[in-house]
């Protein structure tokens, strides 16, 4: 089996032992690599949604009605888990592009529902194939066991937060 290399986090345990060996800091260790991935993952995304005039935050939109179809507001912000504020924002800016419209909600005569225009469609549809490649590009460093290991603890990770 071969050795594994050292990464930051190996030297930040490394320097708690030193300081504090006494404290058991080995579940820094996981978290220390999700959050270092993380902004890893974030970066590689950007960098590949970038070309096509997105951001995260204007990618995230666009996906999530691309694979749901209509939504209102709040059911975005829900499935976004972002701020009422924060969707109003990201949708005037996608809207003022041309990529999205408000169309009165058919459910609610109240209510408004946001849908994709055809150049937010042929958009997301783009910049989508892009971040699918990139993500094989990523997952690539594993091999099929491994994958279905960590979809399973990530699984399991996600769950714990969200049945609290």
């Amino acid at each position: 089996m071969e050795k594994m290399k050292s990464d930051a986090v190996d030297k930040i345990l490394a320097q708690w032992q030193r300081e504090r060996p006494e404290l058991d800091v080995s579940p820094m260790g996981e978290i220390g690599r999700m959050a270092r991935l993380s902004k890893h993952l974030d970066r590689s995304v950007q960098s590949t949604i970038a070309p096509f005039g997105l951001n995260l935050g204007e990618f995230d939109v666009l996906a999530t009605l691309r694979r749901s179809g209509q939504l209102s507001p709040t059911d975005l912000f829900n499935t976004l888990m972002i701020s009422s504020g924060t969707i109003t924002h990201r949708l005037d800016r996608l809207e003022q592009a041309e990529l999205v419209k408000r169309i009165p909600d058919p459910n609610d005569r109240r209510g408004t529902s946001i849908v994709l225009t055809d150049q937010g469609l042929t958009l997301i549809d783009r910049a989508v194939e892009a971040h699918v490649a990139n993500a094989h590009r990523i997952m690539s460093a594993l091999d099929e066991s491994e994958r279905q290991s960590l979809r399973r603890l990530l699984r399991k990770l996600v769950l714990f937060f969200e049945q609290e």
